[in-house]
């Protein structure tokens, strides 16, 4: 059963939080770009069967969460710092993938005390400030009018249309299989408009508000080889700016099809956590 609630926020702001409850220990999912936050299959059952408590909260502008303007990576990590609050979770380990992935670590940098391990799938690295960042990016257009700014963002939203073509055949096969829940979820996300998306892809390419080197937690880093959304080459730069991360190369995996590798992640997780 996952409890959803409002946490207030010292600002006046709400975040929605998703919350399957237990007294395992707790991991707090962060989701990619557009996801309303809510958890699913098979998130939920690797979770379970691990005893883990599993946790995710609406990013500013998603499912619930108050829309934030301008917000940072560092700003969206504070806000689920507050929430674990809200909810009792003392210390956590992360799991994100893609844009959420990139909140995981930011979150990790912000609360380094508090978050145990980190796992990020297909994550985005930080903004080098040069073209080869895009590099491999079959749809990069909207993450450059973020580059100009909130409003350029925008226009781009008014006239975007999906690309089936970022997703590999086994991404699209996993989408309408085993991560059914992700893809219906993006949809939903999607259908309520473009704001947190539009605020993702800002925050993205700004400054993050927080240094990587804070992070103290271990860190996973997994990646695919054939990942057309965030190229392969985001590993490498995250790996170089995080202290010690492990990675995990799939070279025959996409952007979804790496999530394959979710049950092994959570099992390094728990083991991480427990050093």
């Amino acid at each position: 059963m996952v409890i959803t609630r409002d946490v207030p926020l010292p600002d006046g702001r709400v975040l929605r939080a998703h919350d399957t409850g237990g007294s395992g220990p707790a991991l707090v999912w962060h989701h990619g770009t557009p996801q309303t936050g809510s958890l699913y299959e098979p998130l939920l059952g690797l979770a379970a069967a691990r005893g883990v408590r599993l946790v995710s909260c609406a990013r500013p502008g998603y499912g619930g969460s108050t829309p934030r303007p301008g917000r940072s990576i560092a700003s969206a990590a504070a806000d689920v710092a507050h929430a674990a609050d809200a909810l009792g979770l003392d210390r956590f380990a992360v799991l994100g993938s893609s844009s959420g992935g990139s909140h995981a670590l930011a979150c990790a940098a912000v609360a380094p005390a508090r978050v145990t391990a980190v796992a990020c799938f297909a994550a985005v690295a930080p903004y080098s400030g040069r073209d080869e960042w895009f590099a491999g990016m079959i749809s990069d257009g909207a993450l450059r009018a973020a580059l100009v700014g909130r409003g350029a963002r925008a226009r781009h939203a008014e006239q975007d249309e999906f690309d089936p073509a970022v997703f590999t055949e086994a991404d699209l096969a996993a989408l309408d299989g085993e991560w059914a829940g992700m893809g219906a979820d993006a949809g939903a996300a999607g259908s309520a408009g473009a704001d947190g998306e539009i605020d993702d892809d800002v925050a993205l390419v700004g400054p993050w508000g927080c240094e990587l080197t804070a992070v103290t937690a271990p860190v996973l880093l997994v990646h695919g080889g054939q990942d057309r959304v965030i190229p392969p080459a985001h590993a490498g730069l995250l790996a170089a700016a995080v202290p010690g991360a492990e990675r995990w190369d799939r070279p025959h995996d996409g952007h979804i099809t790496v999530l394959a590798a979710c049950a092994q992640a959570l099992d390094w997780v728990l083991t991480a956590t427990d050093r």
